[in-house]
């Protein structure tokens, strides 16, 4: 225990407590695991806690994903409260999501950190561009096909693992795309989360084990340490569920 609290300086503490509660919002609000804001913070973060610099993108990466299988728990709890996860849609793409998620975290093992850097960055660019992009919001297509369902299920597993992230940024407009109200878009999405968390999670364990280098408490590329500071502090969080939720008139 002593070496636990040892591990990080009280800076560092805050730090992630902070991103924790970061987090929790973003993910309450948004139906995203937050990674968008987990991976970026922990790259710049985590050579500060001692993990070396060659490490520090592949250990954001799943680290985050690490962190959104207990984030979409609470999401998703939160959400089928009030009855708005569209479960057929969740079975019809996850399926795609856990072999996508687990290919994302193989073909991350085999990129360098930089290479990895930049993928990430491109994707935020790709997700900024969609946001101040004009959109239409009727349905664009429908959602009835077994194969679409899981070649879309595929690559948003993949894309998500690969960049450490939920997959909200894609889940919710493919939804909402197929004519799902965005409110059940967004939780149909905390749900997929779990099943892109999972296995991205064990992929990025799988593809880091033995690694040179990794730091005490972590398995492959997930840092438990950090895993656990910022899901409690995330968890903890329930103003989000009564936000999204709070009547409007």
């Amino acid at each position: 225990m002593s070496s636990f609290i040892t591990l990080f300086s009280v800076d560092s503490i805050l730090l992630l407590l902070f991103l924790g509660a970061v987090v929790g919002i973003v993910a309450g609000l948004f139906g995203v695991g937050g990674g968008l804001v987990i991976v970026p913070v922990l790259i710049w973060s985590l050579p500060l806690l001692g993990v070396e610099e060659s490490l520090s993108v592949h250990m954001a990466v799943g680290t985050s994903l690490a962190t959104i299988v207990f984030t979409s728990i609470a999401a998703v709890r939160a959400h089928q409260r009030r009855g708005a996860v569209v479960w057929r849609y969740f079975l019809a793409l996850t399926p795609g999501i856990l072999l996508g998620a687990w290919l994302g975290g193989m073909i991350a093992g085999g990129l360098e950190g930089e290479s990895l850097r930049r993928l990430f960055a491109l994707f935020l660019l790709i997700v900024a561009f969609r946001m101040f992009r004009e959109a239409p919001l009727e349905a664009r297509y429908g959602l009835a096909s077994r194969w679409q369902n899981s070649g879309v299920g595929l690559g948003i597993g993949a894309i998500s693992a690969l960049v450490g992230i939920g997959g909200g940024t894609l889940t919710v407009p493919y939804l909402n795309g197929g004519g799902v109200e965005v409110r059940r878009a967004v939780a149909t999405s905390s749900a997929c989360g779990l099943p892109i968390a999972l296995a991205g999670t064990l992929s990025f364990v799988w593809v880091g084990w033995g690694a040179a280098g990794l730091p005490a408490g972590s398995s492959g590329y997930v840092y438990w340490p950090v895993v656990l500071i910022i899901v409690v502090t995330s968890t903890l969080l329930a103003l989000p569920w009564r936000i999204v939720y709070r009547p409007t008139g």
